[in-house]
């Protein structure tokens, strides 16, 4: 049963907005950090009008908790782990286009929190959930009802070198263009790309020890075929309603690519012999065919302004 507890302002700071709060601890981060879970909790009652702290246990009083959220504004205190499974959730009960998210994230995995922009100190992030502004995000939807918040890896994992990132951010500058506002989520898809390539002489997991052989799309136009063995692919919701794919083509002697093939479209689709795929921190598959389509401005994110 969760532990649910209430908090009243009585002294709430005249600047600080009026929302009424339910606050949804994930118990891995009470497990992992309690003591930045407190500091969190105490600047949101501080801060708020009304501020309700629920307490689940396990992943499904934490589904039932997000359920009775009513009219206040959700708030998750936890890792990506709890951010991915709150976005998950809502969007497979349509309930994700009319919640504005609010997250104060806490744990040891904090990458994706990372790079949405949101603050990894209790203080800060907490702050940023009283005084912040809710920004439209785009998110990708697979043909499966799966989200991907961040990036899809294909292979989902190995190790790339420094020349290869250096190489793949050059491509990707040039595609995104100089000052675009989504330039730092088009870097952020290089250093995947990177971590997705395998070592040289390694085996490329899910594909039998052989290149992977893809067909990518984009938007209906193939961007590789199977003729062409690749290394590795990338994709993450860029901005505007479309998606960023970056593909690695096997780089062999005088034939070896200068960087990633890159492209922006609203769906892609991969299609291989049983590969796998990885989806923000979840490996899935083997699977055939998978396409992602961009849902634009699908989601609502609290972050500083």
């Amino acid at each position: 049963m969760a532990e649910v507890a209430t908090s009243v302002s009585s002294s709430a700071n005249s600047s600080a907005r009026p929302d009424q709060l339910l606050v949804v601890v994930d118990p891995v981060a009470r497990r992992a950090d309690g003591e930045s879970v407190r500091i969190a909790k105490d600047v949101l009652s501080a801060g708020a009008a009304g501020t309700k702290v629920c307490l689940p246990d396990d992943p499904e009083e934490f589904a039932r908790a997000l359920g009775r959220r009513g009219s206040r504004r959700l708030v998750v205190v936890g890792d990506d782990g709890a951010l991915l499974r709150t976005v998950g959730l809502l969007h497979r009960r349509r309930e994700l286009a009319g919640c504005a998210l609010s997250v104060v994230p806490v744990g040891s995995a904090l990458g994706l929190a990372r790079s949405l922009g949101l603050p990894t100190g209790a203080v800060a992030a907490a702050r940023a959930v009283l005084d912040g502004a809710e920004r439209r995000l785009d998110l990708l939807v697979d043909d499966s009802d799966g989200v991907v918040l961040g990036a899809v890896g294909i292979p989902p994992v190995g190790a790339g070198g420094a020349q290869e990132r250096r190489e793949d951010a050059d491509a990707v500058r040039g595609e995104s263009g100089v000052g675009r506002p989504w330039l730092r989520t088009c870097q952020s898809l290089v250093r995947t790309l990177a971590s997705s390539r395998p070592a040289r002489g390694a085996v490329v997991p899910g594909v039998g020890g052989t290149p992977t052989r893809l067909r990518v799309e984009v938007d209906g136009a193939t961007l590789v075929d199977f003729d062409q063995p690749v290394e590795a692919v990338s994709l993450i919701p860029g901005a505007g309603g479309m998606a960023v794919v970056a593909v690695r083509p096997l780089s062999v002697g005088a034939d070896a690519a200068p960087g990633p093939v890159t492209a922006s479209g609203r769906t892609v689709t991969v299609s291989g012999a049983h590969f796998r795929y990885r989806a923000d921190a979840v490996v899935s598959g083997p699977v055939r065919t998978r396409t992602w389509t961009v849902r634009e401005g699908a989601w609502g994110l609290t972050l500083p302004v």
